[in-house]
């Protein structure tokens, strides 16, 4: 169907099978209609630079990787940037097996502004780092068929080589002048951006719409609502003594902590919506000994932002039957990092324009809801509507199965370039800020 400007959806392929050339767009503006042409040709330049960028390993805690990526990204957007300028983030807060408390340092963000003094203003946003661990043995990229396979190629590098597409033929228009646009990108998303929550913060109460390139998910369609997302730690400490000869003056810290899992793992169920994955239990030793250590990791999920207070109230009074007891100490860590985004008047608006420029591009994709959380939901917190993954399409992402579809780098460019394309010349409605806390 390239080639077209059809008026039914009828017998669209869906997901990312979508034209790379537009013509007779007669909803399009021409100048816009131009530059979105300008990508049609783009592919082999696309996967060679997602290509670079997968090929760097940039685990969220390798910050010398996540730096190597940053200072690729700032070569590849300076040619459209007015400034570009690296910002350091707090280290990450961890509670050890050992039951210590350490920081692990984070690469720096990168922040790219275009026009900042603009009266309207976009923030687009992504991240600079995978899941992979430096030492991952998944680190090298490889074409099969239309598949580029590789770590970060759909999750999200090439999504960030979407977004500096898609502000190229964007900056051809003669409207661009009438908007400015920001982009942040983070080196900590995958671990719950707690060093750079406040940069987003920030920076999603300055702007007026947000974009970020999270990939689609696997049929192609995009995303409204997500889910809340919160970590917390339990670390419960008791007495150690010799499992035969004084086994009555020890207090066992697994005990006492296998008590607090079951309490903890029956919250599931008492809050629609709300579900608690105790994911990960450490302690103890050798079996001759009264273990006196024992740390618990959870994971809290949410579909309403009032349902955070109820989990925490659950979780400290869980703690503190449990630190109440002879010869036990127990401490609650950890905090809600992704508060739930809802569907809002503003998002929807945002996602009717969206739609609008989906079908002018003759695409095929749907909106769903979804229990997974990205830098989405805090922009969303701070009163910025904004769409999260209009990356490429790809599956089997946080996996050494992970590809995207090589066809979908120029039509998810083209979306978001006709979106920023149709609000700076005023074709699109502006959606309204959401109120900010």
């Amino acid at each position: 169907m390239p080639g077209t400007c059809p008026a039914s959806r009828t017998g669209r392929r869906s997901g990312h099978a979508i034209p790379a050339r537009i013509y007779a767009m007669q909803s399009i503006q021409q100048s816009h209609q131009q530059a979105l042409e300008t990508l049609a040709d783009a592919t082999g330049t696309m996967r060679q630079q997602t290509t670079d960028l997968a090929s760097i390993n940039s685990g969220s805690f390798n910050a010398e990787g996540v730096n190597t990526v940053a200072d690729a990204l700032a070569e590849l957007f300076s040619p459209i940037a007015d400034s570009i300028e690296r910002v350091a983030v707090a280290p990450l807060h961890q509670l050890a097996d050992d039951g210590a408390f350490i920081d692990r340092p984070m690469g720096d963000a990168l922040v790219i502004r275009k026009r900042p003094q603009a009266a309207r203003r976009v923030l687009l946003a992504g991240h600079l780092d995978t899941v992979f661990p430096a030492d991952s043995s998944f680190q090298s990229v490889r074409v099969e068929a239309d598949r580029l396979h590789g770590p970060g190629v759909a999750d999200l590098k090439g999504g960030l080589v979407v977004m500096r597409h898609a502000l190229e033929a964007f900056e051809q228009t003669p409207d661009a002048d009438a908007l400015g646009w920001t982009v942040v990108l983070n080196p900590d998303e995958e671990i719950g951006s707690m060093g750079s929550a406040d940069l987003l913060d920030r920076e999603a109460r300055a702007h007026d719409v947000g974009m970020i390139y999270e990939p689609s998910l696997p049929s192609g369609n995009l995303v409204a609502a997500r889910k809340g997302s919160g970590n917390f730690q339990i670390l419960v400490r008791g007495r150690a003594a010799h499992a035969g000869r004084e086994h009555h003056l020890g207090r066992n810290a697994i005990r006492a902590l296998a008590d607090a899992t079951v309490a903890i793992d029956d919250l599931n169920g008492q809050r629609p919506g709300v579900t608690v994955n105790v994911g990960q239990v450490v302690g103890g030793g050798p079996v001759n000994i009264v273990p006196d250590l024992a740390i618990l990791r959870l994971n809290v999920r949410l579909q309403q932002p009032d349902d955070q207070a109820w989990v925490h109230e659950q979780l400290t009074a869980i703690v503190e039957d449990v630190d109440g007891r002879d010869g036990i100490e127990a401490s609650l860590h950890g905090r809600f990092t992704r508060p739930p985004k809802v569907r809002t008047p503003a998002l929807e608006s945002l996602i009717g324009e969206i739609s609008t420029c989906r079908d002018l591009l003759g695409m095929d994709f749907a909106w769903e809801d979804t229990g997974g959380c990205c830098d989405g939901n805090n922009l969303a917190a701070a009163g910025l509507p904004n769409i999260d993954n209009l990356g490429v399409v790809g599956a089997h992402i946080h996996s050494h199965q992970e590809f995207m579809h090589i066809p979908s780098f120029v039509p998810r460019a083209q979306l978001s370039a006709l979106l920023l394309m149709r609000l700076a010349s005023g074709d699109a409605a502006w959606p309204e800020r959401g109120q900010t806390p």
